[in-house]
């Protein structure tokens, strides 16, 4: 292959990455069309986490509720495995990169999956309805849990394994009311709670949040990263205390109370 070959492909390899996110020049870094000094002097974290995800400046309501939402998923003592696993491989000595890593790999379905799939279903549920009226909210919502029910499966965003009215979900909805922010999906939200009141079953911190992100324009893609943008204090918050104040190498069981249930071995 020539010469004039490799370096049109080499061009070509140079013009295949692209990005609307931030510009980098000689002595100057434009994001979202804002030079970086500025932010810097003039935004709040939430503020550029809003403008790098949905692409504009939040209005000062939609700032304040945003916060809340970070604040809402910040920690939830021992009881998640993302909070385990960062305390676990904390202590077998690992750096606290490789005890975050972990963290991350244990969000799943079980884990943190819950809001993206109810952000999902708030979204699809409402898609091409414009001023939905409450009679047709209601109707949407008493559809959406005969579907889950048939299916023998939990509505997403609803129950909670340790606490039946969800303390942080009740404060995130009496903010959204005093910001004047509960919108379409929020009001969907909280009519699915009512159907689903004869079981005792209220919406959870995902659930609420879902509504609330949805109504501020945020996909259910962004759900996740959200969720660990409001858990990373936490979980290194674990990770120091476990470095700083617990024994090296971490058992979650003493070994005399883990039964064994295989078979015992035979002398051959």
């Amino acid at each position: 292959m020539d010469s004039k070959k490799i370096k049109e492909i080499f061009k070509m390899e140079e013009q295949s990455m692209r990005t609307a996110i931030t510009k980098i020049e000689p002595n100057k870094i434009t994001t979202k069309g804002y030079p970086q000094e500025e932010l810097i002097a003039n935004l709040t974290y939430p503020e550029i986490v809003f403008l790098l995800l949905r692409g504009e400046l939040p209005t000062h309501q939609e700032l304040k509720m945003f916060n809340h939402v970070l604040v809402s998923f910040c920690d939830h003592g021992l009881t998640p495995p993302s909070t385990q696993a960062t305390r676990l491989i904390t202590s077998s000595g690992s750096p606290l990169n490789v005890a975050l890593s972990g963290a991350l790999l244990s969000f799943g379905v079980n884990h943190a999956g819950a809001i993206e799939k109810a952000m999902e279903l708030f979204q699809k549920s409402v898609e091409n309805h414009k001023n939905l009226t409450d009679g047709e909210i209601d109707t949407i919502a008493i559809e959406i849990t005969k579907q889950y029910r048939e299916m023998k499966k939990n509505v997403p965003g609803f129950g909670h394994r340790y606490h039946n009215a969800d303390p942080r979900a009740r404060k995130i909805l009496e903010l959204a009311i005093e910001e004047e922010l509960v919108g379409i999906h929020t009001k969907l939200a909280l009519t699915i709670e009512k159907t689903l009141q004869e079981k005792n079953i209220k919406l959870n911190i995902d659930g609420i949040n879902a509504g609330i992100l949805s109504d501020l324009g945020f996909q259910p893609e962004n759900g996740i990263g959200l969720f660990i943008i409001g858990r990373l204090p936490g979980l290194i918050a674990h990770s120091l205390e476990e470095k700083n104040n617990e024994n090296i190498f971490r058992k979650l069981y003493e070994l005399e109370k883990v039964p064994y249930i295989g078979k015992e071995s035979n002398i051959i």
